[in-house]
């Protein structure tokens, strides 16, 4: 392959579903993963599915297992130091979501991607991406699996390949923002053999910090405890763990459910945005513009978003030479980041104690989330964000 209209670096959730969106259009494309096949497939990570996602997998034809394995939730509890409050999500705005880690989320578009016969390169590395900014098609060198390289022309490039992504640095040289924020908490995790708590997420705020109850499956639960960015898995014992979530998130009626850890990490809290998202023929997309804490679980969701204004830009731009919509790729998925980070920031200052926090302060988080709870409007508006806004929609 000498030549590819689009090159896509990375086959996390931004780049393989715009390859999945081009080859519904009758277009070609490449992508390039560093990783193998079985590591990008089994780095677990969690995934909440709002509904524009949701649509998307099931109108395109990569939902059946997800409809069939996800966990569809209708409401979220939220507990302020014991008391239980209810927000039922699809009553206030007639969506679910969906529980589904996003390595089955990537699993399901692998195994499309495959049986389409599309390219995708595992234990691949794109060593450089030049020309980007001229007329003509930009140059991608790149190393295979056997360590040969190569150079491929391309028409366009996506860099989709993660927070650490080398091409950004292309995009923000001259003028570029990349804007960011470290939070002082972070999330300690632990995969658990036990049976579910309660079929809907727990999201618990306490005195002595943050803890969400998730699930998995029927005998595999997701927990989350609020920790010191410096922790480490030593430093949390299974003791400590469990008298900690039983502190948290236990409430009247409902008590987190125990049962062998099998893994333990640290989950670093940051945001960032990449002000322009490209340049030339060169753009990002997913975590490779922009990254948000966990609390909201927008990352994923805000990939898919990104290319729904990439996938029909690009379309218009191959089949009709027509650059207008590609043109505005940044112009458009930027304020949705925006509104994004505000939520989730938002969402992380009402359910984490503040390193230090004194009764002031907790007192006040506590009336701040209890406000919006008490009204319906506040919770309408907690709910409407929290299971997403409608995709991007432009014609193809």
């Amino acid at each position: 392959m000498n030549h590819v209209p689009v090159a896509i670096i990375g086959a996390g959730p931004a780049g393989l579903t715009l390859a999945h969106l081009l080859h519904l259009q009758g277009i070609e494309s490449v992508v390039f993963e560093s990783r193998t096949r079985q590591a990008v497939e089994e780095t677990v990570r969690a995934g909440i599915l709002e509904q524009g996602t949701l649509n998307l997998m099931r109108e395109t034809g990569v939902g059946e297992r997800m409809e069939r394995e996800a966990d569809h939730d209708e409401a979220i509890d939220i507990a302020i130091n014991g008391e239980n409050i209810r927000i039922p999500l699809t009553e206030l705005t007639g969506h679910k979501v969906a529980i589904y880690p996003q390595h089955e989320y990537l699993k399901d578009f692998i195994a499309k991607r495959i049986s389409d016969g599309g390219e995708l390169l595992f234990e691949t590395t794109v060593d450089s991406v030049e020309n980007y900014q001229g007329d003509g098609p930009a140059t991608i060198t790149y190393t295979d699996a056997d360590g040969t390289t190569h150079q491929l022309s391309a028409d366009y490039v996506v860099a989709a390949d993660g927070s650490s992504s080398p091409s950004r640095s292309l995009v923000t040289a001259d003028g570029g923002i990349r804007a960011r924020h470290e939070y002082p908490y972070a999330w300690f995790g632990i995969l658990v053999e036990a049976p579910k708590t309660q079929k809907e997420l727990i999201y618990a705020t306490h005195p002595e910090g943050f803890a969400l109850i998730s699930t998995r499956t029927d005998t595999v639960q997701r927990y989350y405890l609020q920790c010191d960015p410096e922790d480490t898995p030593d430093m949390w014992p299974d003791d400590r763990i469990w008298e900690q979530l039983h502190l948290r998130a236990d409430s009247p009626g409902i008590t987190v459910s125990e049962g062998k850890i099998f893994d333990k990490a640290v989950l670093r809290f940051r945001s960032a945005v990449t002000e322009p998202m490209q340049k030339g023929r060169l753009f990002l997309a997913g975590d490779a513009a922009h990254t948000v804490p966990p609390t909201g679980a927008k990352g994923l969701n805000l990939a898919v978003a990104d290319v729904s204004v990439l996938a029909p830009g690009l379309t218009r731009a191959i089949k009709r030479n027509d650059t207008g919509l590609l043109d505005d790729y940044s112009k458009l998925a930027v304020p949705r980041i925006w509104k994004a980070q505000h939520f989730s920031f938002w969402m992380s200052s009402m359910l984490h104690a503040v390193p230090g926090e004194d009764h002031f302060a907790t007192q006040r988080r506590f009336a701040e989330l209890r406000s919006v709870l008490d009204s319906e409007a506040g919770q309408r508006y907690l709910a409407e964000q929290y299971v997403g806004r409608d995709l991007p929609r432009f014609d193809y």
